[in-house]
């Protein structure tokens, strides 16, 4: 948007243009960012997510809730020692909780932060096609399950 004077401004009304005491728009976002160890551990989390194997488990306690090693290395096509090491990552991120009963081991995602993010992350992938990528018409059947009936 332009003022009337021809200098541009952004949504928060800060001038493009700027006198030497005013600090300009690019040094106000940049004071505004979260602190770097804060951006480090979102990047960990969403390494996490970089993963087929790693989504397909966070996809199947979104589901779930809660569910074993055992079933979840069958749904994510891991060995039980690969999901084993997933998990164990996926715990030290605060990504997943664990609940033992006997000699079995259940998880669970962690909280509504971690659900909200999945959730968000698999209604986004099922109305934001690939760019390149042909979308054909019976795009909405690739909708994850639970996501249905809000599609």
């Amino acid at each position: 948007m332009d003022t009337h004077d021809g200098a541009s401004s952004n949504p928060h009304g800060v001038s493009g243009r700027r006198s030497g005491d005013e600090p300009d728009w690019a040094d106000i976002l940049r004071r505004r960012l979260p602190p770097a160890a804060d951006v480090e551990r979102l990047v960990d989390v969403f390494q996490l997510m970089a993963d087929p194997g790693r989504v397909r488990i966070l996809a199947t306690l979104l589901e779930a809730g809660e569910t074993c090693v055992h079933d979840l290395a069958s749904v994510s096509g891991l060995s039980e020692s690969s999901a084993s090491q997933a998990l164990r990552l996926m715990r030290a991120h605060r990504v997943v909780a664990t609940r033992r009963s006997g000699r079995h081991v259940f998880y669970r995602l962690n909280d509504s932060h971690v659900r909200m993010l999945l959730d968000l992350a698999i209604t986004h992938i099922g109305h934001s096609p690939v760019i390149g990528v042909a979308v054909t018409s019976d795009s909405e059947s690739s909708v994850h399950p639970i996501h249905q009936e809000s599609a």
